[in-house]
């Protein structure tokens, strides 16, 4: 049985590598994995607490347009109170545009809205369905008692021939 040896990481060590994976570096994970010779595992737990912490660090290489939504989600929420000079300032120091993350921003305002609207139309269009299942079931149910009764006199037809037949041969 190999036993693995556990290396332990300075939090000024963590806190670099974490920042290669941010703006504007955004380094993959892949990559810095094997530059510092430290297990992807541990990389993708460090990037995960960070993003926790409310952290953007997409650490996959690719280009801001290409970020999950939740990464472009920490940015807005990273930069919502900012002024105009500190957003400057954030935007240099990470390496995006003012207008990626004012039109980040306005995605996310709107978000709720449509989830909202999307919503009240479905309910609209449930309570649609409902109003034209009504009279379908209704129908369904009369055509069902109809079926039963008709049901009912074919076997006592049945019956009254097969008693008939019985009083004619005796």
């Amino acid at each position: 049985m190999t036993e693995r040896k556990r290396v332990r990481y300075s939090q000024e060590q963590k806190e670099m590598i974490i920042k290669r994976m941010m703006p504007p570096n955004n380094e993959s994970v892949a990559q810095i994995a094997k530059e510092e010779g430290i297990s992807e595992v541990t990389l993708y737990k460090w990037r995960k607490s960070a993003r926790t912490a409310g952290m953007a660090t997409p650490g996959n290489g690719q280009t801001s347009d290409k970020w999950s939504s939740q990464d472009k989600f920490l940015i807005v929420m990273e930069t919502f109170s900012m002024n105009e000079l500190e957003l400057a300032e954030y935007c240099r120091k990470k390496g995006l545009y003012r207008e990626q993350i004012e039109a980040w921003k306005s995605v996310c305002l709107q978000a709720n809205g449509q989830a909202f609207d999307q919503a009240k139309q479905l309910n609209d269009a449930l309570k649609d369905e409902q109003k034209r299942a009504k009279p379908l079931e209704k129908e369904l149910q009369k055509k069902e008692k109809a079926l039963a009764e008709a049901a009912a006199l074919l076997l006592l037809r049945k019956k009254a021939q097969a008693i008939w037949e019985d009083d004619e041969e005796e």
